[in-house]
């Protein structure tokens, strides 16, 4: 039976590049997919957007490009990616002269828009998700506002001969659905291989997360080749079997264990995960190890796609403003302690209203608090005060107060540093999806 392989190329924005480039060369592949946007990533391009027509896509896209496309080229390996963030075409058009420098002669892209629905959204009577308010009274901070299309408009590019088909706001498992339905002709009502096919893409659309990153812990699950983690494949048959494997010889593994945490990643009713192309069923999924690094997944069940699409909202949502100093040695907590105290009076006594403040030590109770920390020494602490304010000179006063601790504080601290930075936040709306209206159009050379 036929089967096409397909790689995971990222995670995430910032993920690594050597892995994909192994992928490429080593994986057999069919098909290579980056996925690249956090809830937050699109609002930032759209900053980007604002401030350069040609920027808004991917940071990395061109060290991607550089790094795979000729190798990709070469072995007939198509690419999809949603790295075209907030300017899918100014990603495309960057992809065109990267192809030239490398000498590659023919080139056909994809791209795929529509996804952005900030006129809708703005002029509609929506509500938030979260907390049920309505998406009007946020217009003054509203930056973007991304639907999370399915798959058909990546399917269509393939349909035209893209070589590489690049997107903005996708849901992440389409990228990894479309080629599984373009290839094997599945139609989009046969809910048990489009649930497969979004299966095999939930457990790859976090990369190297199926192959023991995230995941490690020291004695109880240990990983091996760590700082050489390998990124996953999905084999996947015509009748929507999957298999989840690595390249071999790379670091990491493929376990049970692996791709049941993936398989829970980010999921509230395993029986109803809702996608622009399906609403899956992973209640019922069985995963079996056939073969070290070699993992079955099956019994995906599916019902029909929902009326309704989501669409993430970014928004201004004032600065923060981050100070920190070190204090080490004999007495460091109570020293750490004690400038927290006078940062803490200090800046009561400005008067200055903030939206949110956090007085911590760092090495002592800053993530799991002070109920956690009794009884326990550090020989070092980091004191921190971050705050969120309305205004960002509201942030830079208390960086600077932390900072003046050199000279003003307790005995030892040093290593002071300071950050403020704007604030972008995301809600999240339900529109009808006849409102989106996706479309494709092809760059080539």
């Amino acid at each position: 039976m036929r089967i096409i392989r397909l790689g995971a190329g990222a995670g995430y924005s910032g993920d690594r590049i050597l892995p994909a480039v192994e992928l490429a060369e080593k994986g057999n592949l069919d098909y290579l997919i980056f996925e690249c946007l956090a809830e937050r990533t699109v609002a930032l391009a759209q900053l980007e957007k604002s401030k350069n027509s040609n920027l808004g896509f991917d940071p990395l896209l061109k060290d991607r490009m550089r790094a795979v496309l000729l190798t990709c080229k070469e072995k007939r390996v198509k690419i999809i990616t949603n790295m075209g963030a907030a300017n899918p075409k100014a990603a495309a058009e960057e992809i065109l002269d990267i192809a030239k420098e490398l000498g590659i002669q023919s080139l056909k892209i994809g791209v795929v828009s529509g996804d952005d629905v900030l006129s809708v959204v703005i002029s509609g009577d929506f509500l938030t998700m979260e907390a049920g308010d309505p998406i009007s009274a946020l217009k003054n901070k509203i930056i973007s506002a991304n639907a999370y299309l399915g798959c058909e408009p990546i399917v269509e590019a393939l349909k035209l001969g893209a070589d590489i088909v690049i997107t903005g706001r996708v849901s992440d498992p389409a990228l990894f659905l479309a080629p599984l339905m373009y290839e094997f002709d599945w139609s989009a009502s046969d809910w048990k291989l489009l649930s497969q096919g979004i299966l095999a893409g939930h457990l790859l659309e976090c990369a190297a997360q199926v192959t023991g990153g995230y995941f490690a812990d020291p004695g109880y699950r240990d990983v091996p080749n760590l700082e050489n983690l390998g990124f996953p494949i999905a084999e996947v048959s015509e009748d929507g079997a999957v298999i989840i494997t690595k390249v071999e010889g790379s670091g990491g593994y493929v376990t049970k264990a692996t791709c049941s945490a993936q398989l829970l990643y980010e999921i509230d009713d395993p029986s109803q995960y809702f996608q622009p192309d399906i609403t899956a069923d992973f209640s019922k999924v069985t995963i079996t190890e056939l073969a070290p690094n070699r993992i079955k997944v099956e019994n995906a069940g599916g019902a029909e796609r929902p009326s309704n699409i989501k669409v993430t909202i970014g928004l201004r949502d004032g600065f923060i403003g981050d100070g920190q100093i070190s204090y080490a040695g004999l007495g460091a907590v109570s020293r750490g302690q004690l400038a927290l105290q006078v940062l803490q009076k200090r800046i009561e006594a400005s008067g200055t209203q903030f939206l949110d403040i956090r007085y911590e030590l760092i090495g002592l109770n800053a993530i799991h608090g002070d109920h956690l920390s009794q009884g326990y020494e550090p020989y070092e602490v980091r004191v921190r005060v971050a705050a969120r304010a309305n205004t960002i000179k509201e942030a830079e006063f208390v960086v600077n107060e932390v900072e003046a601790m050199y000279l003003n504080g307790p005995a030892g601290g040093g290593g002071a540093t300071k950050l403020v930075r704007e604030v972008i936040s995301v809600v999240s709306t339900l529109i009808p999806r006849e409102l989106i209206k996706p479309s494709v159009s092809i760059l080539e050379l």
